[in-house]
């Protein structure tokens, strides 16, 4: 085993999601374990908060699907892990691990990958595509779901490789209800032109149709028709990302509820604690498995009752009843039911309920579990 782990991340882009802010924290949970780090991205708006003094970036177009960027990526993976005499190559998207894959065949040097969604195949060619995040020396899935959905269709590519699960996790410091300050909540408050005299029902998540906007807004509609109208404010909090027709619609929707007055679409928050924070509800209504379900991780962290649907990675990361509520995916019925029950719950009860969201995702799913976790399988893969 060398003397000093010596590790480079691969990730075609480090965005806010998921995927990317797992690939941000444990590189500079690296050097604080005496472990070099490196990551290799095309750009992306967490680049600016880099440590360099931790951490060594370096920029390849391995966003690209091109055939002929990834193997160009491949053959500069290759000199980048001769030069810096890399020990582990972690990729974390499918283009950029056919490169890893052809790199570390050619270094001889360990290759793990994370499989972080579920990834849509309709055809051999794109299961194929797919199949290359198994065929590493150790795959790591990001949830029991994805762990079961990798067995379900991608056994025959596993083979007797090192396959298990480490949760995804959350900077539990950085989503605590303590560190907000009253000023900026209520600057928040102001910019969104709501206020404190009504519950605030929080939808965070791009805009797409599988996250479930359309669920929420009918559910409203719901909830309206049975407490009365004016009765809470609701916040969308997502960019459409170029969906334009699908934004269009959701507020067309919203228009024909009569829920203007009430419903306010937000495209960005650079502080989602904040967004938490003056939140009094938050709701994820996917209508597809969330691969782990972020928002409902950081709701609870934040000590805020979320209502999820009963699918995905939510099923394993709320325990029902005691640190949040699920409901019956794509029901819009089910969804305004859970939400009347909440509106309708007394203080002590909801307190209770964020108190207990609060010790489960410490207990289960912070950062610095994944980050141990993923540290100590990459010692044992080299030992």
């Amino acid at each position: 085993m060398p003397s000093k782990l010596k590790v480079l991340q691969v990730i075609p882009k480090l965005g806010y999601g998921g995927a990317e802010t797992g690939c941000f924290d444990l590189a500079h949970y690296l050097p604080e374990n005496d472990c070099s780090s490196y990551i290799v991205t095309s750009g992306g708006e967490l680049l600016k908060f880099i440590d360099k003094k931790k951490v060594k970036l370096i920029k390849l177009p391995v966003q690209s699907k091109n055939p002929i960027l990834i193997l160009f990526n491949a053959i500069a993976l290759v000199f980048i892990i001769l030069f810096h005499n890399i020990s582990i190559v972690h990729a974390r998207s499918r283009s950029p691990a056919w490169s890893c894959l052809l790199a570390t065949k050619i270094t001889r040097r360990k290759f793990v990958t994370t499989f972080h969604g579920t990834y849509s195949f309709n055809n051999l060619i794109k299961k194929l595509y797919n199949s290359i995040m198994v065929r590493s020396n150790l795959v790591i899935a990001g949830s029991n779901f994805i762990f079961s959905h990798i067995n379900k269709n991608y056994s025959k590519y596993l083979g007797l490789k090192k396959f298990l699960v480490i949760f995804r996790g959350i900077n539990v410091d950085y989503f605590d209800p303590s560190t907000t300050l009253e000023k900026n909540e209520n600057q928040l408050l102001e910019d969104w032109e709501v206020n404190r005299d009504k519950k605030i029902i929080l939808m965070p998540g791009r805009l797409t149709k599988w996250k479930g906007q359309e669920v929420f807004i009918e559910a409203l509609n719901l909830v309206n028709k049975e407490l009365g109208h004016q009765s809470f404010y609701a916040v969308v909090l997502g960019s459409d990302q170029g969906r334009d027709v699908y934004s269009k619609k959701i507020k067309r929707l919203a228009e024909q509820y009569r829920l203007t007055k009430q419903l306010k679409f937000i495209k960005h928050c650079k502080n989602m604690p904040l967004a938490y924070k003056i939140s009094d509800i938050v709701v994820s209504a996917s209508i597809e498995p969330e691969a782990f379900g972020r928002v409902a991780v950081e709701a609870q962290a934040m000590e805020k009752p979320i209502i999820a649907s009963d699918i995905g990675g939510s099923k394993e990361t709320i325990i029902n009843n005691k640190t949040g509520f699920l409901f019956e995916s794509g029901n819009a019925q089910s969804l305004s039911q859970k939400i009347i029950e909440v509106l309708n719950s007394d203080k002590s009860k909801l307190k209770s309920i964020g108190i207990e969201g609060r010790k489960n995702i410490i207990n289960k799913f912070n950062v610095e579990k994944m980050c141990f976790s993923t540290y100590s399988e990459y010692k044992k893969l080299l030992n």
